[in-house]
């Protein structure tokens, strides 16, 4: 039905909020091709394990990273999503502010992606879904992989930092008193789910 034919009653119908007991819990996940594919996968891997709907882009540099770092990595983040969408359909429902998301985190984040966000360039899937999540006002995590940092970079992070998105590196912390490599990747997924609002116990707090 257009909007031409709706009676004035239903034209003055409320908006539906995005969240509430009719939406779903939607995370946009998008890998690029920096270093980090553990926590990548350790991060869909809870997600899968709470029931929240995630949506995943892998770039084309992704899938080789995971190639280099993981064991049949991609088509285990594949499994783990709910949708996979390719990083070329620009006409996905994720590109769309009106497709209801609790945000969208990007880990590991390449410099490269960080660049094409902070100049608004929204020529990929995944540069596009995370534009998107700016303007609507979500929350955009990116989990920028890279060391040591040119001027460029930080200026790029300033600038996506002033549009309204976190920049949240993989760090290790070591007052967890981590012994495994999981302890430090479980800590690093738990703050950025933190950023996101999606509760997760996957390690200590510091004086919880």
């Amino acid at each position: 039905m257009s909007p031409g034919n709706l009676s004035l009653s239903q034209r003055h119908q409320p908006l539906k909020p995005v969240t509430g007991p009719d939406a779903p819990l939607r995370l946009i996940v998008g890998l690029s091709g920096a270093s980090g594919m553990p926590f990548a996968l350790r991060l869909l891997e809870v997600l899968h394990g709470q029931s929240v709907e995630t949506h995943l882009i892998v770039t084309r540099a992704a899938v080789q990273t995971l190639a280099v770092e993981t064991e049949n990595g991609y088509e285990m983040a594949k499994s783990l999503a709910d949708h996979v969408h390719s990083n070329g359909d620009i006409g996905a429902g994720i590109a769309s502010g009106s497709f209801r998301a609790q945000g969208m985190l990007i880990a590991p984040c390449s410099v490269k992606t960080l660049a094409e966000i902070a100049n608004g360039i929204g020529s990929s899937l995944l540069t596009r879904a995370a534009d998107v999540t700016l303007k609507e006002r979500r929350p955009l995590v990116l989990g920028v992989r890279e060391t040591p940092l040119h001027l460029g970079h930080l200026r790029n992070m300033i600038a996506v930092t002033e549009m309204g998105a976190i920049v949240a590196p993989p760090m290790p912390a070591f007052y967890t008193k981590s012994r495994t490599l999981d302890d430090l990747v479980n800590h690093q997924v738990q703050r950025w789910l933190d950023a996101l609002g999606i509760p997760a116990a996957l390690a200590p707090r510091w004086k919880d």
